[in-house]
């Protein structure tokens, strides 16, 4: 029997502050945007009250406001997915009224021309509006400029299997993913992305160097095997998993710093985090330019099928 102080027997947890990105409090529990819309309601009914309370009951006035003041209330403490309930409508009313087709036309999209009869223009309905990336472009690192909200770099994470380790390992691997995680000084996202995968060129791979191998054994199985993927791949249903560390800085104020400095600070994160993580036995490899434009262009266009040399998530350890 293990004894109570056995390393087997430990739970393998580790401490991480949950109000890491907690906005400040500014009066009390209210933050500074709870702050501005419970003042501004506040200072409406009372202004309100003062230039009816002429002619209305104190009490009918209160029996008006009360819906109004909960409606407020809600929008400024609710939440929806973490986010405000104000502006989680905010986003859903500037989705509403947002084209819900968009092209890839840098130069805008041109009107109809005037000989199309009106009567096809009214059944195409509303134009396509040109798609607009959230980025400028891609430096030579590898670096996305995202203009105002800054500068951000991506790399690619492999798995590990944790189920299959002992009870110490686990607790190794949990607190060094841990001190990453506690280490972190600015925004960073763990992307898990999906994606198809075509086998097309592994089984032609396969079928043609399978006549150079140097047994008939080893031919046949290496076309037994061609045969095997050309099956799968019949399927439709095959999908790959890619994980992505994507670490982001702020820009800086006007004037405070070099240009170009965020550019190095990105760059300098992910380069933390491939240390950091490496004790959790993550592998972290850095997209250079090219790579995250495949990265973006697979994106957009998710139904596209990725080869699966370029498309694994990595080892699993």
């Amino acid at each position: 029997m293990n004894g109570p102080d056995d390393p087997a027997d430990a739970p393998y947890a580790t401490r991480i502050p949950v109000d890491i990105s907690r906005p400040d409090r500014l009066l009390g529990p209210f933050t500074a945007r709870q702050t501005v819309i419970l003042t501004a309601a506040a200072g409406t009914l009372y202004g309100g009250w003062w230039m009816t309370r002429p002619f209305m009951a104190p009490l009918t006035y209160a029996a008006l406001v009360i819906p109004v003041a909960g409606a407020v209330m809600a929008l400024a403490l609710g939440q929806r997915e973490g986010i405000g309930l104000d502006r989680f409508l905010a986003a859903a009313l500037a989705h509403t009224r947002a084209s819900k087709r968009r092209v890839d036309a840098p130069e805008g999209v041109p009107p109809l021309p005037a000989a199309v009869p009106s009567r096809w223009v009214k059944a195409a309905g509303p134009a396509p509006a040109a798609v607009r990336m959230p980025y400028k472009g891609v430096t030579a690192d590898g670096v996305l400029d995202l203009g105002s909200d800054g500068r951000a770099a991506m790399a690619t994470c492999s798995t590990v299997n944790f189920e299959l380790r002992s009870v110490s390992e686990q607790q190794g691997l949990t607190s060094a993913f841990a001190r990453w995680l506690n280490s972190l000084t600015g925004p960073t996202q763990l992307l898990v992305r999906c994606h198809r995968i075509s086998l097309n060129g592994l089984v032609g791979a396969l079928q043609y160097n399978a006549a150079a191998l140097p047994h008939p054994a080893l031919e046949q199985a290496a076309r037994a095997h061609a045969d095997f993927l050309a099956d799968l791949a019949a399927g439709d249903n095959l999908l790959g998993r890619q994980i992505l560390l994507v670490a982001r800085e702020q820009s800086p104020l006007h004037g405070s710093r070099r240009l170009g400095t965020g550019d190095g600070r990105v760059l300098q994160r992910i380069d933390e985090a491939t240390r950091a993580l490496a004790s959790a036995e993550i592998t972290v490899t850095p997209l250079d330019a090219a790579q995250t434009a495949r990265t973006l262009t697979a994106a957009c266009n998710p139904d596209t099928p990725t080869h699966p040399a370029s498309g694994s998530e990595g080892h699993h350890a």
